[in-house]
This record gives C-alpha cells, sequence and structure tokens, in this order.
C-alpha cells in the first residue's frame, strides 16, 4: 500500500469522496476525527459504509478504533467486526502486548460471528506517548495479523507537553524524528510495513512530496494522507518509475549472469548482496502495484 487516507465515519460527503480518492487504502476513523458524542454516528458511518461498499473498488478498508485506555474500543470493535472490514487500526498502542490484546478480542468476535479466524488483520500507530517509544521493538511475531505500522507526531508532542514538534524552519525536532526513526527499525524488525506519518498542511505540495521523497530514500514503504488531494502526490512518489525498474532489473541480472557472487560490477559500480536485495524489493513493489 503507497497511499492510506484518513476519512472520519461521520461523514458521508468526505466518505464519498475518499471513495474516489485513488487511495490503496480508506482508514474509516472512529478516533481522533470523531467528536466525543457524535461516536455511535460514526461507528454507523463506518458500517454503512462496509456493508454498501462498491466490490469493484480495490481499497482497502480499514477502521481505525478508540485506544485501548478509552471506554469506546470494545464497543468499537464489537459493533464493527460483523460488517467485515478488512482491517483495525490500533491507536496509541504502548507496545505489541496491545496488539496480542486486540487480537484476542477479534479472535472472539470472529468466532461469535462465524468468520474465518484472522480474517480482519491488524496495524498500529506506534509512537503517540512517551511511553510507547521504548518498546518499539516489541511488536516482532506478536500476531499474523499484523501488516503495518505507523507513527505520530501530534499526539506525543501532547504527552511530552511539547509547544511544538517543529522547529522554526519547519522542520520536526528530535523527539519526533527519533519517533520516525524508531518506527521504521520497528516495522522492519516485526516484518510488517512501514508507512510514513501524514503532513497536516494539505495545501502544501511541495512540502508533501518532499517528506514523501525522503520517506522512500529511507525505507518506508507508503504514507498516511489526510486530504484526498494528497493522494495522487503520494501515489506517485511511492511508485517505481519505469527507469527504477529498468535499474533493478539490471541489477538482478548482473547478480544471475555472475552467478550470484557476493560482489559484481556494472556501469562502473560495485554492487553487493545489499543492493541486490534493494533491487528485488523495488520489482516486487512495482508488481504489488499492478496488480
Amino acid at each position: 500500500m503507497r497511499s492510506l487516507l484518513f476519512v472520519p465515519a461521520d461523514s458521508d460527503r468526505k466518505l464519498a469522496k475518499g471513495a474516489g480518492s485513488g487511495a490503496d487504502a480508506l482508514i474509516l476513523d472512529l478516533e481522533d476525527a470523531v467528536a466525543l458524542d457524535n461516536k455511535p454516528a460514526a461507528r454507523a458511518g463506518a458500517i454503512d459504509y462496509l456493508n454498501t461498499r462498491d466490490t469493484d473498488n480495490p481499497q482497502t478498508i480499514i477502521v481505525r478504533m478508540n485506544a485501548l485506555d478509552t471506554e469506546f474500543w470494545e464497543e468499537d470493535l464489537s459493533t464493527i467486526v460483523p460488517a467485515k472490514p478488512d482491517a483495525i487500526m490500533v491507536p496509541k498502542t504502548i507496545s505489541g502486548a496491545c496488539i496480542a490484546k486486540v487480537c484476542a478480542h477479534l479472535t472472539t468476535l470472529e468466532n461469535t460471528h462465524g468468520l474465518a479466524p484472522g480474517s480482519i488483520k491488524l496495524m498500529n500507530v506506534a509512537t503517540e506517548t512517551a511511553a510507547s517509544m521504548f518498546n518499539l521493538g516489541t511488536y516482532g511475531n506478536v500476531s499474523d495479523r499484523f501488516f503495518a505500522m505507523t507513527w505520530g507526531a501530534e499526539d506525543l508532542a501532547a504527552d511530552l507537553g511539547a509547544r511544538s514538534n517543529r522547529d522554526s524552519a519547519g522542520n520536526y525536532t528530535e523527539p519526533y524524528t527519533l519517533a520516525r526513526a524508531l518506527c521504521l527499525l520497528g516495522a522492519v524488525a516485526a516484518d510488517v510495513m512501514p508507512l510514513d506519518a501524514i503532513h497536516k498542511d494539505f495545501r502544501d505540495d511541495a512540502g508533501l512530496e518532499e517528506q514523501a521523497r525522503a520517506a522512500i530514500r529511507d525505507g518506508f514503504t507508503g504514507k498516511i494522507a489526510i486530504h484526498p488531494a494528497q493522494v495522487p502526490i503520494i501515489n506517485t512518489v511511492f511508485t517505481p518509475t519505469e527507469e527504477d525498474i529498468a535499474e533493478a532489473r539490471a541489477v538482478v541480472k548482473a547478480f544471475a549472469d555472475a552467478g550470484n557472487p557476493g560482489v559484481v560490477g556494472l556501469d562502473g559500480k560495485m554492487l553487493d548482496r545489499p543492493h541486490l536485495r534493494q533491487a528485488e524489493n523495488v520489482i516486487e513493489r512495482a508488481k504489488a502495484i499492478q496488480t
């Protein structure tokens, strides 16, 4: 998945726009984008969307539940699971134990409603509290449902009591660049997709593109969007170009032609096994997008 678009589940208008946005996934939000009094309406909106979803639209449908330290999360799951979302996003996780807790709850609900065990996947927002920052290495092998991890700077800033999470030049300050890096490392260590966080200024196309290019440079495989206008930029950045694919195939061919040694020469450069892995990843990502 290249692009995942947040949509408040209590807004029919925004849900309709999200469906036509071209995002690889929609995240129907029951949490931060929804006022406390509107939680029931958001659940109803998510259920209606899931029950009437266009089967010809390939978008993955994810529902962001409320956090485990709230009174809402169990009702979120018991209400939403019968409508069979593709996945649940768990916000404000502290460690892999939070994913295990939701997984156990999902298993019970799937059994109750006659759904295939493990059919509803899980992802999380992993860096929204100070405590969570010490546990980014605890998500490995926590559940076969677990497929992706992203990070967040806004809730983390609130938890830290920060006046801002950016410096005078508009760049993230150290606690938040650390959160980004640990999320990337934690996701790769857990063998799940690392997804870059939102760019909250949805009118800043240049800033969004810069962030997205930095993300794919560092190893993120996709990015979260908060506005449909951000989706085409994200999709473009995270889609390998024909040139990228040609270069990757040339690297793979060079290793194969040489009998898959540890090092090969190509166009005057020495390439080793990590370069081969990078090339294979580009090819795999291109195939996944095409299908």
